[in-house]
């Protein structure tokens, strides 16, 4: 991607937090970031005195376009980036392909809970805070916890027979007064609860009470002159103030959930889909949909679509979260509206997210069309003129040359990406037709032309040009469908006096613009054919009319003047040709004949 390609898309890249993805021309991901402002982070790549390293040269060099997913939060940009660079192992990350996840805070399922820091979530009933972004700040909370709380670090099974029996002692942490002595019974099971009660209610943001005693603590140190306990207590409570707050990006109250949500324009509708598992966005895909009528309604869109991008991502979430009430074929899953809550908020970045998609294609279409070439501008136009399923960057027009029957030729000229290729030309003398016959002699250079391109393998035209009318038409026709090719290219003919342009099958003609790009086109082609046909059919004249002036000469027959031809190549240089020239081809006795043959002819003439 250039940085004028850039320039055509930064507007339209918002200043929020989100994840931006590199991808090349065929669509693979070559990286993943993050940003707090995504505007800001993107155009970074393509300032002066961005980033200098060779790799992020290479990275924008190779890059074809830049997509992003917008998030509500700096902390969901970090989660979601780790997500996606698992999913796609883009080769310009280097981190987070190692299978590393965020940090989770485990409240274990068991008598005497514990409360330890993790990366695994397992289904086990346990309860699980998180993610934190952070493993050093979220060290720092789970030990305040354990300051605070006094719980239990051992994994024994203090099941009541196992502390009956009197199985455990306990340990250095009972001595250093870091926990009460479940395992000896010196602390209740009720008593234990009500901390981790209080706990489950500080990691979820209910820790007023908490705050206050820190913070009369951090007082009591200040006062007491103990600044570095003091300083300690404080970057507590800030990491504790930071992290505690739960993320959209993965909930802990929202399991596996699919969100959808549409919007639409005057020919495409958009359907976002989020897929969510374990609370955790593993994926986020834009589904694009083409309008056939304009009252298409939203549920009867997201009814089709839904059931297709579940099936395509493997979805087996038990509940879909959506806008509408879709009527689903599956009995079995739940759908929810949702107006408040967790769940709303997820609708809402699947809603952002498709809007902003929407935008940046239109976007990205009118940075297509300011960046077209004429030569894509004129053949897109003509595809849409012709109505063609393809753009046709191939062009071949064919035309017929005689004088009263005499010496007739054709000829085929190449027209690629709308400019003659000139060595791609290619005459024809007719073979099989005797006489003016126009129809049977463009019958036989199509088939001509075609037969030999099937039989060296090489690529067909998509558009084929006739000069003429529908006779002409009708007789390539015959050819093309003979061939068994007429459903891989499109045939049309132009008719001189009007310029108008007949298919086959078809009596009415269609009438382009006379000042449109694409009728000019098609012009120039039917005017090439017919120059290069002129042309071919004057040196054929020429020769013959030549080859029989030598051969008048006495002495002189064919094999010699078509000696003559072969090693001048052209009728202006034989007569042209001095007398040595000629000698070191026929001979010097040979060449004294012909020159004064034919200047003896030309004195008669």
């Amino acid at each position: 991607m250039t940085l004028e390609e850039f320039k055509e898309i930064q507007p339209g890249i918002p200043k929020l937090p989100g994840v931006y993805r590199f991808l090349d021309k065929d669509g693979v991901v070559l990286y993943v970031g993050k940003a707090k402002v995504l505007r800001n982070r993107v155009s970074n790549y393509f300032s002066k005195h961005g980033d200098g390293r060779a790799k992020v040269k290479t990275l924008v060099k190779n890059s074809d376009r830049i997509e992003y997913t917008i998030v509500d939060t700096e902390q969901d940009a970090l989660l979601l980036e780790c997500t996606l660079i698992k999913k796609y192992q883009p080769r310009y990350n280097v981190m987070l392909k190692d299978g590393k996840t965020y940090n989770y805070i485990c409240i274990k399922k068991e008598r005497f809970p514990r409360v330890f820091l993790t990366r695994k979530v397992i289904k086990d009933g346990s309860t699980y805070f998180g993610p934190y972004t952070s493993k050093w700040r979220v060290e720092i909370i789970t030990d305040l916890i354990r300051k605070l709380f006094k719980i239990r670090t051992c994994n024994f099974n203090l099941s009541e027979e196992n502390i009956a029996k009197g199985k455990f002692k306990v340990c250095l942490e009972y001595h250093i007064k870091n926990c009460a002595g479940p395992c000896e019974g010196f602390e209740t099971e009720e008593h234990y609860n009500e901390k981790i009660i209080q706990i489950k209610n500080i990691l979820r943001g209910n820790f007023g009470e908490v705050k206050k005693h820190l913070k009369e603590k951090m007082q009591i140190h200040a006062e007491n002159l103990n600044f570095e306990i003091a300083q300690e207590i404080k970057e507590k409570l800030k990491a504790f103030e930071d992290y505690q707050g739960k993320s959209t990006v993965v909930s802990t109250t929202i399991k596996d959930v699919d969100v959808f949500s549409i919007t639409k324009d005057e020919k495409m509708a958009y359907v976002n889909y989020l897929k969510v598992v374990n609370g955790a966005l593993i994926n986020v895909f834009t589904q694009e949909i083409l309008l056939n009528l304009d009252n298409e309604e939203d549920e009867d869109l997201l009814s089709i679509v839904i059931p297709e991008l579940r099936e395509r991502f493997n979805s087996i979430a038990p509940e879909i979260i959506a806008s509408y009430n879709v009527p689903l074929l599956e009995n079995d899953i739940s759908l929810t509206i949702p107006k408040i809550g967790d769940k709303k908020k997820l609708l809402d970045l699947s809603t952002k997210n498709v809007l902003y998609y929407k935008n940046q294609k239109l976007k990205d279409a009118e940075a297509r069309i300011k960046k077209q070439t004429s030569a894509e501008r004129i053949l897109t136009t003509l595809r849409d003129d012709l109505q063609m399923d393809r753009i046709p960057l191939h062009i071949e027009c064919f035309d017929n040359s005689n004088l009263q029957g005499t010496n007739p030729v054709a000829s085929c000229v190449v027209f690629r990406n709308a400019k003659p290729a000139k060595k791609d030309y290619r005459h024809f003398n007719i073979k099989t037709v005797v006489g003016p016959d126009d129809f049977a002699s463009m019958e036989e250079i199509v088939y001509r032309r075609y037969s030999r391109l099937i039989r060296e393998g090489k690529s067909l035209p998509q558009l084929v040009i006739i000069d003429g009318g529908k006779g002409q038409l009708s007789s390539s026709m015959k050819s093309i469908n003979a061939l068994g090719i007429a459903d891989q290219i499109t045939v049309v003919g132009i008719a001189k006096k009007l310029e108008e342009i007949f298919f086959p099958n078809d009596s009415i003609p269609l009438h382009i613009n006379k000042k449109s790009e694409s009728l000019k086109l098609i012009q120039h082609a039917r005017n090439e054919a017919h120059r290069f046909a002129i042309t071919f059919h004057r040196n054929q004249r020429s020769k013959n009319f030549i080859q029989s002036r030598l051969v008048e000469i006495p002495g002189v027959g064919k094999t010699t003047a078509k000696k003559l031809l072969s090693h001048f190549k052209s009728v202006q240089k034989i007569q042209e040709a001095s007398l040595e020239e000629l000698s070191d081809v026929i001979g010097k006795a040979l060449a004294n004949k012909i020159v004064k043959g034919l200047e003896t002819t030309d004195d008669k003439d």
